[in-house]
């Protein structure tokens, strides 16, 4: 609800493309920051643990961009907090809750597992875009400012945040991975001692994709949409709404795919198709055209996640998966937030979808070296690059 919701209500506060750009750039940027800190620096607090500090910083982020209205605490409130203006899997929560689950599923059921988390939140997502629409409606027929009812917004946001953090603290602690025993001599065992390499390989990959997601983010879309084709925040409500619903159809496929074709193959294959779509958006003639491509892209765009998931789960050892989680998460999250600031200075400049160009020819450049590096690699239970 509030990755739709932001730009609209950052633009009605008088913010210029490049602003919004700017604080964008940071809500992903804290993500990043965040996420290494649970990921790696929470090594001996508990994953239930730092899944309910997260909520706590999601009630607080929430309460923040309702009351504020300025730049620079806007800023800090996006730096800081967990916002995600990509509705997508640069969170926070993410890794922990990855390593969570991977500890109670064996690796043939991880593939169908993630997918069905996956679904789960993509249709809350989905609900929460059709959602976002609803305060200006309420605006205009009651007569309020849209940006007063655009509030209310982010204060569910932070009601909803309270409600996780109950859901959180009913977790069990049959889902947390046992802690790997002391090396000879007392030294410090490293978070990543045999996967090493394949981490840090697979996070310079996935940073390379994230880069290209960071031009296309819901927040900016949405920005497109509305200069390109004079969209309203109800259409492109609707839009993300049916998009969220087709990418967990999609999502459901994924394990299908991936017992036939393996998971390396059931990313790069589905991933393609969707990123040649996204270039075709930003020519397209027409709003009716582009929101066609678009929804025609969530039927391959999601396909790749719960297949690289389990990719990732797969490949470590056991005690090795928090930190890797991490590790090939927060990358991500930073090359995400380098490229939403220079796609909000092309918005400024022109509403020409070269965003839209650049993410899908970024998305498929990495799509390829994937393939060309993994598609070899056994996908057993630790299999890493040595």
């Amino acid at each position: 609800m509030v990755s739709v919701l932001l730009a609209q209500y950052l633009s009605d506060l008088g913010f210029s493309p490049l602003a919004i750009g700017a604080i964008v750039t940071g809500t992903l940027l804290g993500s990043a920051g965040m996420t290494l800190l649970f990921g790696l620096g929470g090594r001996g607090v508990s994953l239930k643990a730092r899944l309910l500090a997260a909520a706590v910083m999601m009630v607080l982020t929430g309460i923040g961009f309702a009351s504020t209205v300025w730049f620079w605490p806007l800023m800090a409130i996006a730096v800081l907090g967990t916002l995600n203006p990509s509705a997508g899997d640069v969170s926070v929560f993410l890794p922990t809750e990855q390593a969570y689950v991977a500890g109670l599923v064996p690796p043939e059921g991880r593939p169908r597992v993630f997918a069905v988390y996956n679904v789960g939140a993509i249709f809350a997502g989905a609900v929460g875009a059709l959602v976002s629409g609803l305060p200006a409606v309420l605006a205009h027929r009651h007569g309020w400012r849209v940006t007063t009812a655009d509030r209310a917004g982010f204060v569910l946001y932070a009601v909803v945040a309270a409600v996780i953090f109950v859901l959180y603290a009913g977790l069990r602690r049959h889902g947390e991975p046992e802690a790997p025993p002391s090396p000879a001599g007392g030294e410090r065992r490293r978070a990543l001692h045999t996967s090493r390499r394949t981490v840090l390989e697979l996070a310079a990959l996935f940073s390379l994709d994230s880069a290209g997601s960071g031009f296309v983010v819901t927040s900016l879309l949405v920005l497109w949409l509305h200069l390109r084709f004079g969209l309203s925040p109800g259409a492109t409500g609707v839009l993300f709404f049916a998009a969220g619903l087709l990418g967990a159809a999609s999502q459901a496929l994924a394990p299908v795919l991936a017992r036939r074709i393996g998971l390396i193959r059931t990313m790069a294959y589905t991933h393609i198709p969707a990123n040649v779509l996204l270039i075709l958006a930003a020519f397209a003639p027409s709003g009716g055209v582009a929101v066609g491509l678009l929804l025609a892209r969530s039927l391959f765009a999601q396909m790749d996640v719960p297949a690289r998931q389990a990719f990732v789960m797969a490949v470590v050892p056991a005690d090795e998966r928090a930190a890797a989680s991490s590790v090939t998460n927060v990358p991500r999250s930073l090359a995400s937030a380098a490229t939403p600031l220079l796609a909000g200075l092309l918005l400024s400049a022109t509403d020409v979808g070269w965003p839209l160009v650049i993410a899908g020819t970024i998305k498929i450049a990495y799509d390829l070296i994937l393939l060309v590096l993994y598609r070899s690699v056994p996908e057993a239970e630790g299999a890493s690059r040595v």
